[in-house]
């Protein structure tokens, strides 16, 4: 495992150093949660934000990693009240342009917990986040549109990949339709 990571980073690092180009943006967007899995029946989607930096590494014309930090409000509606869920996300997307415009996207993603709370409809927020796990992993996959050298969107779908719950034999994942806008300095 050891002799992989270190594989990896080499191959990511002589990627860098041989980097086209690397532009710095920010983005921000709506996102469409809910929470999946066996243990989440009854939970439908909640409208959230997400705001956050990248850089985009051009390797060539037609490739590009993405490291993204981004803030996101996550979690679920119920009869009765809402799940929300702050994270701190820290995906890292392989781009590629079908066209000068036109990208296709795919990378995983670590998210870290900020806050969880659980607010009735009616009633104060009740913090839960002793009962989540601090970590969240998922896949990512999106298209992206360049409107301008400056100027993009993006649509991505997160697929949470672990259970967020932190009990034995839960089974809830977070999941995330992104819409976003990014400008590129």
């Amino acid at each position: 495992m050891k002799k992989l990571f270190l594989t990896a980073a080499a191959i990511f690092a002589f990627g860098f150093a041989n980097a086209q180009e690397t532009k710095f943006g920010v983005k921000a967007g709506l996102n469409m949660a809910d929470l999946g899995g066996d243990d989440a029946d009854g939970i439908d989607s909640k409208i959230g934000f997400h705001v956050g930096g990248f850089a985009e590494i051009k390797l060539s014309d037609k490739f590009a990693v993405q490291p993204e930090l981004v803030y996101s409000t996550q979690g679920g509606k119920v009869d009765g009240g809402k799940y929300n869920f702050d994270y701190l996300n820290i995906p890292v997307m392989a781009k590629f342009y079908a066209t000068e415009q036109f990208s296709i996207e795919a990378g995983p993603q670590i998210g870290f917990l900020m806050s969880a709370k659980v607010k009735p409809d009616s009633g104060d927020s009740v913090d839960v986040k002793d009962e989540l796990k601090s970590t969240d992993f998922g896949a990512n996959l999106g298209l992206g549109y360049n409107f301008t050298e400056n100027i993009s969107a993006n649509l991505r779908y997160n697929l949470g990949l672990s259970n967020i719950i932190d009990a034995d034999g839960a089974d809830v994942k977070n999941n995330v339709f992104s819409l976003s806008v990014g400008y590129k300095f």
